[in-house]
């Protein structure tokens, strides 16, 4: 579970419109992808945002997932809830058709999906195969250039694409593997985006959590090595929580971070700022 001891706003456990904490969103209308369960980095982003005044529309990948997906939709107020498999041919267009529809626009998307195959997350990165390097590519990197394609023509007036990196991609992080080569590639496509759509005023940007058990990162071997460690080199000796990470995608996405683009952002409690 995140640790929520230490932080100063919690994520509620039940989350209802009496959590509304401001309206500096109010107006904004975005798609969030990547909820799993209530733990997932991706509602934490959905509940601050729909706590901050936007109107957000979720995604899953499959029949299962929605079972988990549509009661936290219904908890936080979600506007729309949407089926997404970035493997399946379609299923994009569809969902940006169905925006189109129903809102016009769009104001900013958050990206917090990434897979690599069991055995290749686990096996050294010089024996990764062919295929699963692919999948881990497609799904974790070129997703992200897929909504970012299909996002620039709602996002007239300007607008805010996220995705979500971890400092894997920096330095190479113990059983981390073929996904700290995706991640890399990841950061690198937010600047070459934010490079192409400044002139349209779309800002984009790479939030990179520190470690957290969620449902995705359960898969990366030893993990529970890498969450001692984080709280025990991290300044606070604390872990971040999907609130936090929230309220900062939340900021990215308002006007107070208009003068940012292309960047990665840490939200680890200071743990990459230590050797």
């Amino acid at each position: 579970m995140p640790d929520t001891a230490h932080s100063p706003d919690p994520l509620p456990i039940v989350w209802n419109p009496d959590d509304r904490i401001g309206d500096m969103l109010k107006g904004r209308r975005g798609l969030v992808l990547g909820v799993a369960n209530e733990n997932s980095i991706a509602f934490g982003c959905a509940a601050k945002l729909r706590a901050f005044g936007a109107e957000v529309a979720l995604t899953y990948a499959d029949d299962r997932t929605r079972s988990f997906v549509a009661p936290l939709a219904e908890r936080i107020g979600a506007s729309l809830l949407l089926p997404l498999n970035v493997e399946q041919p379609g299923e994009l267009d569809a969902v940006f058709e169905r925006i189109k529809r129903e809102w016009g626009r769009l104001d900013f998307v958050v990206h917090s999906i990434a897979f690599a195959p069991k055995a290749d997350l686990h096996g050294r990165v010089i024996d990764c195969s062919a295929d699963g390097f692919a999948r881990a590519m497609r799904i974790s990197v070129y997703s992200f250039l897929e909504l970012a394609r299909a996002a620039e023509p709602l996002m007239a007036a300007g607008g805010a694409l996220l995705t979500m990196s971890y400092y894997g991609a920096d330095k190479v992080v113990n059983h981390y593997n073929v996904m700290g080569l995706a991640k890399a590639s990841l950061q690198a496509a937010v600047r070459y985006l934010a490079a192409e759509l400044g002139e349209k005023n779309i800002r984009v940007y790479a939030v990179s959590p520190g470690p957290l058990q969620t449902r995705a990162a359960s898969g990366i071997a030893h993990f529970d090595e890498l969450i001692e460690a984080a709280v025990n080199r991290s300044p606070g000796h604390r872990l971040v929580d999907i609130a936090e990470i929230g309220r900062v995608v939340a900021f990215l996405v308002g006007g107070g971070a208009s003068g940012m683009t292309g960047d990665t952002i840490y939200v680890d409690a200071g743990l990459h700022n230590m050797a």
